[in-house]
């Protein structure tokens, strides 16, 4: 029984001188950079090794991510350093109780020179002890190289321009291009042709203007617009006879070669004279042109019988005065 107990004792004594020397053990710290020189905008990896047993607490600084200059305290300044990836605790190595973390800082920096980051360092807790735990005994640093530009080898003499042999190769792909737009238009006017020539028509016909239309159809159709129109009907008088005149005028000059245009209704009965016209005709024309001058100058106003009357007087001047067409077999005769 006896010798149980002290069994038992000296396990327990061997565990806590276990535990009391794996505590006191102080964590090892190694810190250092790779590549130790770089070229601007290049990037550099900064490396915290520890090596520690598990119920010791350590903390890793935390860099700012942006530049050093607004960094918030507390936190480790690199002038104008920048970090641009803080990367997660690795697990390297466990043996038995003993840990081995990594903690690394992708860096970079944007000016030439030779930058100090000091001596990484980590925060040490073990019961009543806080500590700081550097990783060198001497501050790390890092050189960054600019590209060496020599001047005096860019100031070069003008080459001269230098005349390349021709080669059929470089047109080569146009001229194919060419000929088949070229095979394409010709087709398309042989058939245009062949499509007109069963008409009875030819390719030039298509860009001849189109002959004007004869003068009496001219001014029926104007007629009809204005019939269309309801002017007299909306109270509209002047402008209604406005219209009226204009198409007759216009006629007069287009069938007959009078400027009616240019004259007043005194000069135009005087040039009517000259042509053979049926009198109802001429009576009819007359009467509407001075009606046109009461309503447009001395604003006088018709029934509405009278206004109808004065559109068929001008519409049947205009068919009875149209040219005469001829048939073939009159033409023949």
């Amino acid at each position: 029984m006896i010798t149980r107990v002290k069994h038992i004792l000296t396990v327990l004594f061997a565990t806590v001188s276990y535990i009391t020397v794996a505590q006191s053990v102080t964590p090892t710290v190694k810190a250092y950079i790779e590549p130790d020189s770089i070229l601007i905008g290049d990037r550099f990896t900064l490396t915290i090794d520890v090596e520690k047993d598990q119920v010791q607490s350590l903390f890793f600084p935390a860099f700012s991510m942006e530049r050093a200059g607004t960094a918030e305290d507390g936190m480790p300044q690199f002038g104008v350093l920048e970090c641009l990836e803080d990367h997660p605790v690795d697990t390297l190595e466990q043996k038995g109780r003993r840990l081995l973390l990594r903690k690394r800082y992708t860096l970079t920096a944007f000016d030439e020179g030779v930058y100090n980051l000091g001596r990484p360092s980590v925060l040490y807790a073990d019961k009543n002890i806080v500590d700081t735990l550097y990783g060198v005994k001497d501050s790390l640093h890092v050189v960054v190289n600019t590209f060496k530009i020599d001047s005096t080898a860019m100031l070069r003499d003008i080459k001269p321009v230098k005349t390349l042999p021709f080669k059929f190769g470089e047109i080569s792909g146009y001229l194919t291009i060419l000929l088949a737009i070229l095979a394409i238009l010709a087709l398309a006017v042989y058939l245009l042709a062949r499509y007109l020539a069963k008409r009875g028509k030819k390719i030039t016909d298509l860009f001849k203007p189109e002959p004007p239309l004869p003068p009496h159809i001219v001014a029926i159709t104007a007629l009809e617009n204005l019939q269309n129109q309801k002017l007299w009907q909306n109270n509209r008088h002047k402008e209604y006879y406005s219209a009226l005149s204009e198409i007759v005028r216009t006629y007069i000059d287009g069938r007959f070669g009078i400027g009616a245009m240019e004259m007043s209704t005194d000069e135009i009965v005087e040039a009517i004279k000259e042509i053979d016209l049926p009198q109802k005709s001429a009576m009819d024309l007359v009467s509407v042109l001075r009606d046109a001058d009461l309503v447009k100058f001395a604003k006088a106003l018709f029934e509405a019988s009278e206004n109808e009357s004065a559109y068929s007087k001008i519409y049947y001047f205009v068919e009875e005065t149209k040219p005469v067409e001829v048939t073939e077999e009159e033409e023949e005769k």
